[in-house]
């Protein structure tokens, strides 16, 4: 007889608790927050402001450290390890997606993008083939040259897209998004997230205040309070 054995998640949280020390009072955040997703998925969390929704984006970034529990990605225990390790890992298995792109105004799109790739030990010719690859991918292709202040906002998110897939991370993490753009340019760049996830396999966390955003992820969790008060999966 053929045992099935399930599959262990790709990122679990366990007992995660966090507080922050505000004006010397302890103030928490999460106490035995637990959390799954498989590989391949895409997550899209909402709640309200003071949820945990950033602070919970930034422990799966490696930024911060839960006081107690565990926490891993894939193979890596990011609650075992100290800062530096931490942003080694983060180097090589995740990109960030942010709200206002945090692109560089005096370096081109190709340079921004190519930033990540400095960390990693390639040739200047092999840093330019990945460059223009993952920016004709987002559909900027022969736009390498452009600066930031010239471009718009959508465009200027597809840069930051591009540089966050550029080293090929299995997860990307995504705060806010499309809260800068119009709808148009939102819809754009949430179907190219669709596309990553879906055709090459990205695992997505995504944070968003919008809930025609969360429409294009496979669920979405409310979190209120520090703690997951609800589940909604893509019909």
């Amino acid at each position: 007889m053929t045992q099935h054995i399930a599959q262990e998640p790709y990122i679990a949280l366990k007992g995660i608790s966090k507080a922050y020390n505000i004006g010397g009072q302890a103030v928490p955040i999460f106490s035995g927050l637990d959390l799954c997703i498989p590989h391949g998925d895409f997550v899209a969390v909402m709640g309200p402001s003071g949820s945990g929704k950033s602070t919970l984006l930034n422990m799966l970034a490696g930024i911060d450290r839960p006081d107690a529990g565990s926490l891993r990605i894939g193979a890596s225990h990011l609650d075992q390890m100290g800062e530096a390790a931490r942003s080694s890992w983060r180097a090589h298995h995740m990109g960030i997606v942010f709200q206002f792109y945090n692109l560089l105004p005096i370096l081109t799109a190709a340079e921004n993008v190519e930033l990540p790739l400095l960390l990693k030990p390639l040739s200047r010719r092999e840093r330019r083939i990945r460059v223009e690859r993952v920016l004709d991918l987002v559909g900027l292709g022969g736009r390498e040259r452009q600066y930031p202040g010239v471009m718009s906002g959508g465009q200027q998110q597809r840069v930051g897209i591009a540089r966050a897939i550029v080293c090929d991370p299995g997860l990307l993490l995504c705060d806010e998004p499309t809260g800068d753009l119009d709808r148009k340019s939102a819809d754009e760049i949430l179907e190219m997230l669709c596309f990553l996830n879906r055709q090459l396999g990205k695992t997505i966390v995504m944070v968003t205040h919008d809930p025609q955003a969360a429409l294009h992820a496979k669920r979405t969790l409310h979190l209120d309070k520090g703690d997951f008060v609800e589940e909604r999966r893509a019909a």
